[in-house]
This record gives structure tokens, sequence and C-alpha cells, in this order.
């Protein structure tokens, strides 16, 4: 059976400090999961937990506490709405979160592409593609080693724009050879690990594509687990999202049991 597109599991509200926006709250976001049929969405809001040192200013701002101002949810008798949270990795590969804190979530983000906080997830002198490719996999490999419960976390989007500023970012992923792509998304799989998928394939090139389908393609065979996330900030991009949602699916040939089901 083909891959369904009925969740969006990596939504943030007004809480997340670089949203802030009044319409994106939890009914504006259940409005958009019934309006597609959604069965499943998942907030994440920015958070990173007190008891974890290694924060930054902004995330210091950004607890548990903080977020948990969005609850309760708004509920449906359609869709399923589930409490997380996105953390981030500082640049000695510290998660902000710990397995305690997340055993109160539902289900936790964490990007290891965030390499466009100067001094935070990267020192200035690690611009060059070739120290953010080794970066990339430090990271991803520090995921891996994490003791986080199995279908309860996500990977979230692995080749975003975030890797490397000015258009590079697909250099980097060209950088990071097929064997040691093979070799994280083995340990993803064994981890139990979901993948997230939202990249914008739609308005992407043949050759973008080619770069940034590449480790999707590796993950699907190493027998990794997908899921759909906007990362939405705001409500204008709600409208974009199935169709972008549709094409990765399309693009990668999915199926219902490659899907990622952290929710059962």
């Amino acid at each position: 059976m083909k891959f369904r597109i009925d969740h969006d599991y990596h939504i943030h509200s007004f809480l997340s400090g670089c949203s802030r926006d009044p319409q994106q709250n939890p009914e504006r976001i259940l409005q958009y999961a019934e309006e597609n049929g959604f069965r499943d969405v998942c907030l994440t809001d920015h958070a990173w937990d007190a008891a974890v040192a290694g924060a930054n200013e902004v995330y210091a701002r950004q607890s548990l506490s903080h977020i948990r101002r969005a609850l309760p949810l708004p509920q449906s008798d359609t869709v399923r709405f589930h409490f997380g949270c996105e953390t981030d990795m500082n640049k000695d590969c510290v998660i902000g979160m710990s397995v305690q804190a997340l055993r109160t979530l539902d289900f936790l983000v964490v990007p290891t592409t965030h390499l466009h906080l100067t001094g935070f997830t990267i020192d200035p002198q690690d611009d060059a593609v070739e120290r953010r490719a080794k970066l990339y996999v430090r990271r991803f490999e520090a995921l891996l080693r994490a003791d986080f419960p199995q279908n309860k976390v996500g990977i979230a989007h692995l080749t975003c724009g975030h890797i490397a500023p000015g258009g590079r970012a697909l250099q980097v992923i060209d950088l990071v050879p097929d064997d040691v792509f093979r070799t994280l998304f083995s340990k993803t799989a064994q981890k139990g690990y979901g993948v997230e998928l939202n990249m914008p394939a739609v308005y992407a090139s043949d050759a973008e594509l080619a770069s940034a389908l590449r480790p999707y393609r590796i993950a699907k065979a190493c027998g990794c687990r997908f899921y759909m996330g906007s990362d939405a900030h705001h409500p204008d991009k709600f409208s974009e999202m199935p169709e972008r949602f549709r094409a990765l699916a399309e693009l990668l040939d999915l199926e219902e049991s490659d899907k990622f089901r952290p929710f059962g």
C-alpha cells in the first residue's frame, strides 16, 4: 500500500522564539490537520531541558515549562494532537534533552543540521564545506549514541539549508560518502529513530534532487522509517505542505511499511 499522507510530526507555535506569530496557535494547527485529513499531528516547539547544561541565551529562555503553556491541546474527533518538542545540539554535541524529561513528552525532534548558529552549534573557523561535512557526520553520530527510547525520536531535516548558508548545503551532503551514510542509517534503523521528510522537492532541479534524495534513498535501503514534518512556524506554510509531502513520498516510492509510527 502506498504511503498515506496522514500526519505532520514537526510543527511550531507562537511559543517558539523563531515564530512568535499569534496566528500560529494550537487551534490553527488542529484546523490544518482536520482540513487535510491527518490522523496525527504533533506540536514541537523549541525547548531545552533546564537540567542539561550547555544552552545558549535563546534556548535558556525556551524551557519545557515555557512550551507547556500550550497545554491542554485542543481536541478533535478525527485528529490525535500530540505534545512534543524540538531540542537542539550545541557545538560540543550536547543534546538539550534528558531521558527523564523525554518521558514527559510524546515525541522529540532533534536536528543534527543546525549549523547556522555560529558560536552555539558551530565555531566561526569551521565554515568551510569540508569541515561542515565532518561536523554533519559527527553530530549525527552523537545523536545515535544517545540513550533515547525507540519510536520516540525523529531526526529532523537532514538536507536543510541550515547545513551551510549561501546555498552550500548540498555541497556538504555531496561530501559525505555513501558508505558513511549507510553506517549512519543502519544505526538509525537499529535505534528505531524516525527520519523526517520535508524538503521542497517540487521546487528543486534534477541535479538538486539527485543530491538531496541520495541520503534518504540510502536510509530506505537500510530499513529506516520515515515521517512527514512541515517545520511550519506560520500558518501560510500549511497550504503547500500536502503537495510537498506527496511529492517526497512518490520520489522515494514509499509504502505504508516505510512509515515511522511513534503513536501506533
